[in-house]
């Protein structure tokens, strides 16, 4: 499907674009990106010190992202019992958080919401009705009838 193979090329171009490599595409600039941003973690992580942070996520899909990203980069995300589902809890250097995760996290994120309404636009104008547009507000209540 078109929309999917773009949806991963931009996904792979805001990981290079995070990670500092200069090429995309290449097997190789993507595993020496990855090797760069683990080792300013592990540098991070010196100077740095591991804090608890918990997150919260505002859907599955969204939880589902920021947990492969955090364990791409050798994270271990976990919740705590009882927490909800939403909830994603790490030891991590603040700054690399703020300097890499986040932020990386925020552009993946965008492009996968967008192409989840993409899909789910078409499907329901195909499928069901070809309006899909949201329902347009009314000034005042309408008269029970």
């Amino acid at each position: 499907m078109v929309i999917e193979a773009e949806l991963r090329e931009k996904l792979r171009k805001i990981e290079t674009l995070f990670a500092g490599a200069g090429t995309a595409g290449e097997r190789e600039a993507a595993e020496a990106a990855l090797r760069r941003v683990q080792a300013r973690l592990a540098e991070l992580e010196r100077v740095d010190p591991p804090v608890e942070m918990q997150f919260s996520m505002p859907d599955q899909w969204s939880r589902r992202l920021f947990v492969a990203l955090c364990r791409r980069y050798g994270l271990k995300p976990y919740r705590y019992r009882r927490q909800r589902l939403t909830t994603v809890v790490l030891r991590v250097p603040r700054g690399f958080v703020d300097q890499v995760l986040w932020p990386e996290f925020g552009e993946l994120n965008q492009a996968l919401v967008n192409y989840l309404n993409d899909v789910t636009l078409r499907v329901i104008r195909e499928e069901v009705h070809a309006d899909a547009s949201e329902a347009p507000e009314v000034a005042q209540a309408l008269p029970s009838t």
